[in-house]
């Protein structure tokens, strides 16, 4: 929002690096400021929880895969709510609904750890909708921008 009001927007989309790469590399920012402290600083906070080792290792690997997918989701919701007045509030209602399978089966790991079942279905489902979502969101957010950038 702030790249758009400012005139950033318009000059990255008028470089010659394919605005899908820039995409990409907002993303990529937006996880390591967000997603990685979360992934990093969660299991010392779980420990207060008294979760197993296993628990613990499951925990760190759901959030290091469902992380991105929620940043890669967020900038679907921010380019398609770009320029919009009460904007915050649409990007709510557009992504929460594609946030819960990721949140679902991201807890539902640690669950089914913290139970003796396997979570490997759990984290299976986690990294395809990675897959899905690295190549599909940079592809749909960057035309999300395209229609924004347009009037």
């Amino acid at each position: 929002e702030q790249d758009h009001a400012d005139g950033t927007l318009e000059q990255m989309a008028l470089s010659p690096t394919p605005l899908s790469m820039l995409v990409v590399g907002k993303v990529l920012a937006h996880w390591l400021l967000s997603g990685l402290p979360l992934t990093v600083i969660a299991p010392v906070l779980a420990l207060q929880f008294d979760l197993t080792m296993p628990s613990l290792l499951i925990l760190t690997v759901s959030l290091a895969v469902g992380t991105p997918v929620l940043s890669l989701i967020g900038a679907i919701g921010a380019g398609l709510t770009l320029g919009v007045r009460g904007g915050g509030v649409l990007v709510a209602v557009l992504v929460l609904p594609l946030y819960v399978p990721v949140l679902i089966f991201g807890a539902g790991s640690v669950e089914a750890i913290a139970s003796g079942l396997g979570a490997s279905a759990h984290l299976s489902i986690l990294a395809a909708l990675l897959v899905l979502a690295g190549f599909f969101a940079p592809w749909a957010a960057t035309a999300a921008l395209r229609v924004a950038l347009e009037y």
